[in-house]
């Protein structure tokens, strides 16, 4: 009889069992239905420790790129309820943004002989690739599509389009784009492709007025005054982000232009902090939380089995635009 007999039987994951046995944190349900498989089974709990001598352990580890953006915390949100229902604990790993500490945190989990590992990657180098294809535990990739890998991602290319195209149906035609860096393909590379794309399908010269920016208001604020310098007489602003869009709407609005009359704004990520602006700002919600919780349940469905085992697994989650007061 093994832990994952003993799991199947009780209808529980086999890390439930091995809190059980070792005293972890369950709900009480769950005890109960694997205390009573033990019962009905006569297992011993002393032959667990045969099955756990390949020293996996309960812990999931969570790279993310900034805890403290909207967006990174309410998928942080959707893996931790995922992983906790099963009974497995989350170490949170916070990057704030270096892709050199990415590496070190993969390094570290593999070390530890983690249960798995999810990364919310911004930025996939060739580094990065390496080391996450030669990683000998499960893991997926949150919010980048990487080839080969397990990862669930976002539609950024058609958000962009369609927000774009937003602006270019209420007549907006002398629009600038503030971006970020394209070393993050999908913030960075595939929303400047989409807005590219509904520029090219409108008739409209695709190469508009670019800045890029931090994923920050304050980058939006200084790249929306060197826009208007060059270009004053611009009537629509999309921008990669929620954040940097409010930033670009203080700029438009202490160099007096009038919004949405004057000059229309849109960004992405819907942000809670949107609908405290003025006018509130239209953006592409993300279902983020629900992308968490997708590659928590894509990690549970790759522990115990080779990567061989199954095909690749990659998921692109839907969005829906919010229009609101801004364009």
């Amino acid at each position: 009889m093994t832990i994952k007999e003993i799991a199947q039987m009780a209808g529980v994951s086999s890390t439930a069992v091995s809190r059980y046995l070792n005293g972890g944190s369950l709900s009480q349900e769950k005890r109960a239905a694997i205390a009573a498989v033990i019962r009905q089974t006569g297992y011993r709990p002393a032959a667990a420790a045969q099955a756990l001598r390949s020293k996996v352990t309960d812990y999931v580890g969570v790279i993310v790129p900034k805890i403290s953006s909207d967006a990174v915390s309410r998928v942080t949100v959707g893996i931790t309820q995922v992983l906790s229902e099963e009974g497995y604990l989350c170490l949170l790993a916070n990057t704030d943004n270096d892709p050199e500490r990415e590496l070190d945190y993969l390094s570290l989990f593999e070390s530890r002989s983690v249960a798995g590992i999810i990364l919310m990657a911004t930025v996939l180098t060739p580094r990065h690739e390496d080391a996450i294809r030669a990683c000998s535990v499960p893991l997926v990739i949150a919010g980048q599509q990487c080839e080969g890998v397990p990862c669930v991602y976002h539609d950024d290319f058609n958000a962009a389009r369609e927000l774009t195209q937003r602006l270019i149906q209420r007549g907006r035609r002398r629009l600038a784009y503030i971006g970020v860096t394209e070393q993050d393909v999908a913030v960075g590379q595939r929303r400047r492709q989409g807005v590219r794309a509904a520029l090219t399908q409108a008739g409209l010269e695709a190469d508009i007025p670019t800045r890029l920016s931090p994923f920050t208001v304050e980058g939006g604020r200084s790249a929306m005054e060197a826009l208007l310098a060059e270009y004053p007489d611009l009537d629509g602003v999309m921008c990669a982000t929620d954040l940097i869009a409010m930033g670009a709407m203080e700029a438009l609005r202490t160099a007096g232009k009038r919004l949405p009359e004057e000059v229309s704004v849109a960004g992405i990520d819907d942000s809670w902090a949107g609908v405290h602006v003025s006018p509130k700002l239209s953006t592409a919600h993300f279902y983020y939380e629900t992308c968490g919780a997708e590659a928590a349940r894509m990690l549970l469905s790759l522990t115990g089995q080779s990567r061989t085992e199954q095909p690749v697994r990659q998921t692109m989650m839907g969005y829906t635009v919010v229009e609101r007061e801004s364009i």
